[in-house]
């Protein structure tokens, strides 16, 4: 069942500078965490990374997913959302993260990219949502 995330936390995935830690699992069941830059569509919470990174090749597999988002001024305000990967694509990443490196750099293009680097745009539904603080 989809979850809305609250008028009043959704600074945290538009405005802000918050960094979320989303949580994947393992192939053995073990989870793992990085820390992501973090994108509202209206609908989905939005992570961009390359192919075949770790968290990439989890997202692939099992879609369920987490995410603990702090409000960068107020660690004790914060959105937690637990959500599944409902789609996964390349069209419009690469723009995308240049998005991203404006919001979290102040730069126009993505500096950390790599020769042959193929982006991936992913497109997480939350499913359950929970906060803390105002």
């Amino acid at each position: 069942m989809p979850s809305t995330i609250p008028e009043a936390f959704l600074d945290l995935l538009t405005t802000k500078k918050s960094f979320a830690h989303l949580g994947t699992t393992m192939p053995d069941g073990t989870p793992q965490v990085t820390p992501v830059w973090v994108d509202w569509d209206g609908q989905h919470v939005l992570v961009n990374s390359a192919r075949g990174r770790l968290k990439d090749r989890n997202m692939d597999t099992r879609r369920k997913v987490g995410l603990a988002i702090s409000d960068p001024e107020n660690p004790y305000r914060y959105l937690g959302i637990q959500g599944e990967v409902v789609e996964v694509t390349e069209d419009g990443a690469a723009a995308h993260i240049d998005t991203m490196a404006k919001k979290y750099l102040g730069q126009d293009k993505y500096p950390f990219g790599q020769p042959g680097e193929v982006r991936c745009l992913y497109k997480i539904a939350p499913r359950k949502v929970h906060t803390m603080g105002a």
